[in-house]
């Protein structure tokens, strides 16, 4: 870990005594820093939550209005003073409003990214590599046979797929947060003009994006439509209403998952996904490696996903580092969980 006054591992997440604060605590703390709004890190009954302006309005969207006992929005690149430490955000490239987290004393630089990606998304504001002695990592993806290809090719693949069966309602399984606003920026982007149809459960965040100024052009409840009459549409839905019940009013759909761990094929045969899209919003083995040493930072901690890959990686690259091992993180699969009411 770092020096004892600046981090330690608590049960619930990180602590900076030293700033008397918690980074994406995984229970109720009285004072939490929150990297982006996916529930994995952020959670509801906190006395105070210091995030960006997004992420906070993220949060009140999914968790409702009381979701903490106060809140403070700070802007990227902004400086704040947490007792005895400095405070900045950073953008992490994830989703809307994520951030990476400056903290800073006249002893060490510290950086906790949170979740975080390199490639460019139209949707949210792009990764910047932030200098520090101590980076956090998370390793989603941290094995090298993880190598995304560039989005812009699966989506001509979803695209393609649609022009061979025209017939045919393609449902596209996305996390409601980031990955579904993503690919509707890409599919608008690649020329697709015509409405895309939202699960009742994407709903609430696509509006939340366009009302952000984010370009996602027409966009369509699958409510009250007849979804025998959607041959040859787009529909967005949780990835886990592509095995359910709603999706077989669709006229012989194509299923279509998009996730980094579609690279995994077995991964999409126990889905029954019939078009697997390698669509990531974490950093691949290639862009974790990188970024480390983008960082300049001496030491590295990785948290969930493949942590040993990666930390044998960084020693081997001359840095100290070690596994942190964080309960309660990892991939958003744990959103599918939330409210898939039939639309």
């Amino acid at each position: 870990m770092a020096s004892a006054h600046f981090l330690s591992l608590t049960p619930a997440g990180l602590y900076c005594p030293a700033g008397d604060f918690f980074v994406d605590p995984v229970r109720p703390v009285p004072r939490a820093i929150v990297t982006h709004g996916h529930s994995d890190h952020a959670r509801a009954g906190h006395g105070a939550v210091l995030a960006t302006r997004e992420t906070l309005a993220i949060m009140a969207l999914r968790l409702g209005p009381e979701f903490a006992g106060s809140t403070q929005a700070l802007p990227y690149g902004e400086t704040l003073r947490v007792g005895a430490i400095d405070v900045s955000l950073h953008p992490a490239g994830h989703v809307l409003g994520s951030a990476q987290i400056r903290m800073s004393d006249s002893r060490a630089v510290v950086v906790a990214s949170g979740d975080y990606k390199r490639e460019e998304d139209p949707t949210c504001a792009p990764f910047e590599p932030v200098a520090c002695d101590l980076f956090i990592t998370e390793a989603t993806f941290g094995l090298p046979v993880f190598r995304h290809p560039p989005a812009g090719d699966e989506i001509a693949r979803l695209l393609d797929s649609l022009r061979l069966f025209p017939e045919r309602a393609h449902l596209v399984g996305a996390y409601a947060l980031g990955k579904a606003q993503r690919l509707i920026a890409l599919l608008r982007r690649a020329g697709y003009e015509r409405p895309i149809y939202l699960h009742g459960a994407m709903e609430k965040l696509c509006a939340f994006y366009a009302a952000q100024g984010v370009e996602l052009g027409a966009l369509e409840p699958v409510a009250g439509r007849s979804r025998g009459d959607m041959g040859g549409e787009i529909v967005l839905c949780p990835p886990g209403a592509l095995q359910d019940l709603w999706s077989r009013k669709f006229p012989d759909p194509v299923a279509v998952f998009a996730s980094g761990w579609m690279r995994v094929r077995a991964r999409a045969r126990q889905r029954g996904v019939e078009l697997p899209l390698v669509v990531s919003d974490h950093a691949d083995w290639s862009d974790l490696t990188r970024t480390i040493l983008e960082t300049g930072c001496d030491k590295t901690l990785v948290t969930h996903g493949e942590a040993e890959a990666l930390v044998h990686w960084a020693r081997g690259a001359g840095l100290e580092a070690e596994p942190l091992h964080l309960l309660g993180y990892g991939d958003e699969e744990a959103e599918t969980a939330e409210a898939e009411a039939s639309s």
